[in-house]
């Protein structure tokens, strides 16, 4: 049966100024292997890798800012090297996720970003950050900041299961419970950004799918995607943007005003 279109077809070009960044940083972690540590979690080497980072940022930033807005790095430099996480506890989560999306509306506010580019910014810019996220996860070994465990929506994300089930919204196959299917996982997830999420915790956690994402669980048996989205919003609401511990280190300027 014909499947609907997947994320990447019919998406208006984006200036491809924007996509060398997320190369860059991921050829550094080719070239900045794990070390041996008798933990698991936080490998140190993930700061080496945070150090090479903090030393470019500035001229990765200036390789897509026009003149005139060259200033601006010191608004939004903070948002990027904050979005792959933090190298002093080795973490990553929620919160430093939430600045990457802080990063991209600095670019709109800037005009950089345009309204017309908003669906190649998430279906291209926002899937080439989660796929180095990814990454950086699964080579040094990011500790989850603020993890609720189990009861999480997940140890990492929240954007791209609100992303994801928006993507889905009115598939005339693809349904919540779908989720629970390999062969539709294994055909579709690179397809549809809310099946490749829902791939990556199975693949990265051991055991029944309802024991370790009991959140995930029951959020599939939901009749429709709208539901599921209108209440991802909800909770992204009040579990990362309304949380003390979330946004407490979160920074305000010219761009994004307290």
């Amino acid at each position: 049966m014909a499947i609907k279109s997947s994320i990447h077809a019919t998406i208006p070009p984006l200036s491809p100024r924007l996509f060398p960044l997320s190369k860059s940083c991921g050829l550094w972690v080719d070239q900045i292997p794990p070390v041996q540590q008798s933990s698991r979690y936080g490998n140190t080497s993930y700061r080496t890798w945070h150090e090479r980072l903090t030393e470019n940022v500035e001229s990765l930033m200036l390789r897509f800012l026009p003149d005139d807005l060259k200033p601006s790095t010191v608004e939004i430099i903070p948002y990027f090297t904050e979005r792959f996480g933090n190298s002093s506890r080795i973490d990553y989560g929620t919160g430093h996720e939430t600045n990457f999306a802080a990063w991209l509306y600095c670019l709109a506010r800037m005009g950089i970003i345009k309204e017309e580019d908003y669906h190649a910014v998430v279906a291209r810019v926002f899937v080439k950050y989660l796929e180095l996220m990814k990454k950086l996860q699964l080579i040094y070994w990011l500790e989850p900041a603020g993890s609720h465990g189990v009861w999480g929506l997940d140890d990492y994300h929240f954007l791209p299961f609100i992303f994801g089930s928006s993507q889905l919204i009115d598939h005339k196959y693809m349904k919540p419970k779908s989720i629970h299917n390999d062969d539709i996982l294994d055909n579709f997830s690179s397809e549809y950004m809310y099946l490749s999420c829902i791939q990556f915790v199975k693949k990265v956690k051991k055991g029944p799918f309802a024991e370790h994402s009991p959140l995930l669980n029951d959020i599939s048996g939901v009749p429709n995607w709208n539901k599921v989205n209108t209440g991802m919003l909800k909770m992204y609401k009040a579990e990362v943007l309304e949380k003390v511990p979330i946004m407490q280190h979160f920074l305000f300027g010219w761009l994004i005003k307290w």
